[in-house]
């Protein structure tokens, strides 16, 4: 049985529980076997089964705070038999005495078991905090490097496309697209050293996350890297009414949009990013017109699309889970998918008949109200606070792809 415990886990505390089981099954076989003889000899007897009571319930201690689950529930009920039928033999009395007994004995018992469960229980949840604290720190470095490094890097492969592109015939368009890469770079930089920062300050970053007042820069700089054109319309009262944190979700929810535009619909030709007060909330959407209309690739408008390389996309699926998470978290609600084709597309160079595109809307609440769910709803009827299909055939796994991939 020792053999067996110690393989369990627990090392040396592991073989702890079967040796105080033993000690226990051998106090209680003696007690019924060894004969009590009478005058001096009973008070002696009393004197050793009183001691190795005591003994017992110091292990008992020791088992219950550090041995291994299966070590103690074997070792506490043999300790308890052990402790409370050794004053049986020494009582000449009828059987309620004698429950009464058992019943009194088992007391020291409970108060072993609670001495060592207590702190057994307090460094549990403790290891519990710790893992936690872990787990969330690794959420929000994958949260940044998601959001803001690999906007950022995405950012730059495209302009470095264009910049080879245009080079030869327009130099000077190529040292603009250089400059873009130097900013883009000097922001992943600044998305790294605040992710390095978290680590040596056990989570708590320095500085103040990106917010509401970096999206017009951000918007610009995305219609400046070419493709598609970015509009933001931006409510000063719907500003005004995010919190911080609820600022901050805005801010990832637009460069994640923005980011799946330039990875998956490089044929787009017009992204509208919207912030305004509804019902009793604040409404952030993005929208992409899909590429469909008379300025896609292809089109009358013969501008250059570029596209991330197949295996700079990757698998998709971890953004709008983890968007949509973040924003259930604040009180608010969260809708990803495919616009119906019956509505126009927004932006310039979109026609009537375009496709549908895509839609990313968030709606947090304001001044703690409760906020309505957003208005769109999936055009076959489904729930759209995370659409678990994917965009172009059935499979069990959410978002596989983040949005549909654009045309090769």
């Amino acid at each position: 049985m020792g053999t067996w415990t110690a393989r369990r886990g627990g090392g040396a505390w592991g073989l702890l529980a079967p040796a105080t089981a033993g000690c226990a099954l051998l106090s209680a076989t003696a007690t019924f076997l060894v004969p009590v003889e009478p005058g001096d000899g009973a008070v002696q007897r009393s004197y050793w089964s009183l001691a190795e009571a005591g003994l017992l319930l110091v292990l008992l201690v020791a088992v219950v705070r550090f041995a291994p689950p299966a070590g103690v529930r074997i070792a506490v009920p043999l300790v308890a038999l052990a402790v409370s039928v050794w004053p049986l033999v020494l009582v000449d009395g009828s059987f309620l005495e004698g429950v009464g007994v058992v019943a009194f004995w088992l007391l020291p018992v409970v108060v072993a078991v609670t001495a060592g469960a207590y702190p057994r229980r307090a460094a549990s949840r403790r290891r519990r905090a710790v893992e936690e604290a872990r787990r969330e720190q690794r959420l929000r470095l994958s949260r940044d490097l998601h959001d803001f490094v690999a906007h950022d890097i995405s950012g730059i492969v495209v302009q470095a496309q264009a910049a080879r592109f245009v080079a030869e015939a327009d130099p000077g368009q190529a040292l603009a697209a250089l400059e873009r890469i130097e900013r883009a770079g000097l922001n992943a930089l600044a998305s790294m050293d605040r992710t390095v920062a978290m680590l040596h300050t056990n989570g708590a970053a320095d500085g103040t996350p990106p917010g509401p007042a970096r999206l017009p820069g951000l918007v610009a700089e995305f219609g400046a890297a070419g493709g598609a054109e970015a509009v933001l319309e931006a409510d000063e009262d719907a500003l005004g009414a995010l919190t911080r944190e609820a600022g901050a979700a805005a801010y990832r929810i637009v460069v994640e949009s923005l980011t799946n535009v330039r990875r998956h619909a490089p044929g787009a030709t017009g992204v509208s990013v919207r912030i305004r007060r509804t019902g009793g909330g604040v409404e952030v959407s993005v929208r992409d017109d899909g590429g469909g209309g008379a300025g896609g690739a292809g089109g009358a408008g013969g501008a250059a699309r570029f596209r991330l390389p197949r295996r700079a996309r990757g698998a998709g699926g971890l953004g709008l889970p983890a968007l949509a998470e973040q924003v259930t978290a604040l009180g608010g609600t969260f809708a990803a998918g495919p616009v119906p084709d019956r509505e126009s597309p927004p932006g310039p160079g979109s026609g009537p008949g375009a496709g549908g595109g895509w839609r990313v809307t968030a709606v947090f609440p304001a001044s703690g109200q409760d906020v309505d769910p957003p208005p769109y709803r999936h055009p076959d009827g489904l729930p759209s606070a995370l659409d678990p299909r994917p965009h172009t055939s059935p499979s069990p796994n959410p978002y596989p792809n983040p949005r549909p991939k654009g045309p090769k």
